[in-house]
């Protein structure tokens, strides 16, 4: 589906970076068909001899010789690099968005005319090839658009299609959610320390309970729930800990971060 098409990245920082990684490591693409353009000379330097894709300084060359283009870049340059890229944009490429908060009529209002455009909310973790994605079709944007886009995100993670209208919702919980998940596993560490672990075994046990129990969860399919009473047992430690977190308000102060969140995405 990849293999082929030439695909331009605007922007090589954290999230443009794991992109060209995800893309060569997946073997979805190869480095003759991957073009980036960054107006840091020696980003755009280490990116070319770490990858060996091709590089520009130039934003208007890379959306000339690409089907697909990527545009990873801060929000609040999107509009001006929109503009400067404007000449070469049609129908006849894909353009993708990962610029946080920039709705697609935001783009299209910049553009004034009719594109494929998609929206996708990564996270983090994409720099690691764990992340979780979220995409959004444009009015004019294919099928086939919107599988092009989740075979790329699926290089550095999972990810989902929906409609553009849950994106806030998204930025809630899964753009939003490593910051808690970091939290927790901190207060985990801390606790270890309390109970006479050394903070470096306190926290190395705390960051691996938390990616396998996220593993096993991935890979049985089960429902959390199911798999919380695996491990508890009766008059056990799982379930008095848990007593205690539901005592405290756990669940619902983490429901809670999420509507918050969620409700400031739709403020900025």
């Amino acid at each position: 589906m990849l293999k082929e098409k030439k695909i331009g990245v605007i922007g090589t920082g954290n999230m443009g970076e794991a992109l060209i990684s995800g893309l060569l490591h997946s073997r979805s693409s190869t480095p003759e068909n991957i073009i980036c353009s960054d107006i840091r000379k020696d980003k755009l330097k280490i990116v070319k001899e770490s990858y060996g894709v091709l590089t520009s300084g130039n934003n208007l060359n890379v959306v000339s010789a690409s089907e697909i283009v990527v545009y990873a870049v801060k929000p609040q340059i999107m509009a001006s690099v929109l503009r400067e890229t404007a000449t070469s944009l049609d129908m006849s490429k894909l353009i993708i968005s990962i610029a946080a908060g920039v709705p697609l009529s935001a783009i299209e209002s910049c553009l004034n005319k009719d594109l494929r455009l998609v929206r996708v909310m990564p996270n983090i973790a994409a720099s690691v090839k764990e992340g979780a994605a979220a995409i959004a079709p444009g009015k004019h944007a294919l099928k086939d658009d919107l599988k092009v886009a989740k075979a790329i995100f699926d290089s550095v993670g999972k990810s989902v299609i929906i409609e553009e209208e849950l994106m806030d919702a998204i930025t809630g919980l899964s753009g939003s959610g490593p910051a808690y998940l970091f939290l927790i596993v901190d207060a985990l560490a801390d606790a270890g320390v309390k109970m006479g672990l050394s903070r470096e075994d306190a926290l190395l046990l705390s960051t691996q309970t938390v990616l396998g129990a996220a593993k096993l969860l991935m890979e049985t399919n089960e429902h959390p729930g199911k798999l919380k009473d695996r491990v508890t047992s009766p008059g056990g430690t799982a379930i008095a800990g848990l007593h205690t977190l539901e005592e405290g308000g756990l669940r619902t102060t983490l429901i809670n971060a999420v509507e918050a969140a969620t409700r400031r995405s739709r403020e900025l």
